[in-house]
């Protein structure tokens, strides 16, 4: 499949791996407990074990799934998971906002009307990867905005796997209703003016209301998926 090529641009095999895997466990391709061993993913990447080794070792890092003697081990993103990533995002966002709020942000709502005329034009499109990946720089854009290297840093760890849940989430709703994402582009340009008029209160409300929008999304897709294929 095509990847996020502005993230993985010069990436090695390892790292294109990586990402293909990432995705097929929380699309519930690979169902949670599902042993995946080095051989058997050479074979179907043809590749060597050693591109497969150094994925592994990242989603063992990502808690994606667990290194045994016996090979990988599915854990897959579970509820809980799932409820800690947004709680961090949610922390993150909500921080570098207030921040925004107190720089001139000029500039940066000309870079983020720039994203959202992106993002309506792969909707337009149904470009789910061209959707996804424009919604996640958004939200980075914010971060880097926000001129603060540890903040960046914690989000940069939680990058790969905020944009494929994205994915698997922008995938289920293109097919089901398309509305909720011109939804989203409209609340991207709220948010964008409420900086713009330094209204606190507003952006508070609409970074937590985008939030709320965005677990019910995943809940309603990758959640989904993950209950029929565990019952749990």
């Amino acid at each position: 499949m095509p990847y996020p090529a502005a993230w993985l641009q010069g990436a090695s095999l390892g790292e294109n791996i990586t990402w293909e895997l990432r995705l097929q466990i929380i699309r519930g391709f690979y169902k949670p407990d599902t042993v995946l061993s080095e051989n058997q993913l050479a074979s179907e990447f043809g590749t060597s074990r050693s591109p497969v080794r150094e994925a592994l070792k990242v989603l063992a890092g990502e808690g994606l799934i667990r290194l045994e003697r016996m090979g990988a081990v599915v854990i897959g993103m579970t509820p809980g998971d799932m409820e800690e990533l947004f709680d961090v995002r949610l922390l993150i966002e909500n921080f570098v906002t207030e921040r925004l709020l107190r720089q001139d942000v000029n500039h940066l709502a000309d870079k983020l009307n720039q994203i959202i005329d992106r993002m309506e034009i792969a909707l337009k499109h149904k470009d789910v990867l061209g959707f996804s990946y424009q919604d996640v720089l958004f939200h980075e854009s914010l971060v880097q905005a926000a001129r603060h290297n540890r903040i960046l840093h914690t989000w940069n760890n939680l990058r790969a796997l905020i944009l494929s849940v994205m994915i698997a989430a922008t995938e289920k709703r293109f097919e089901s209703n398309i509305v909720q994402s011109e939804d989203t582009i409209a609340k991207h340009r709220a948010v964008v003016n409420a900086l713009g008029s330094k209204d606190a209160r507003l952006v508070r409300e609409l970074v937590q209301e985008h939030y709320l929008d965005t677990r019910l999304a995943v809940n309603d897709s990758v959640l989904s998926t993950y209950r029929e294929i565990t019952g749990r």
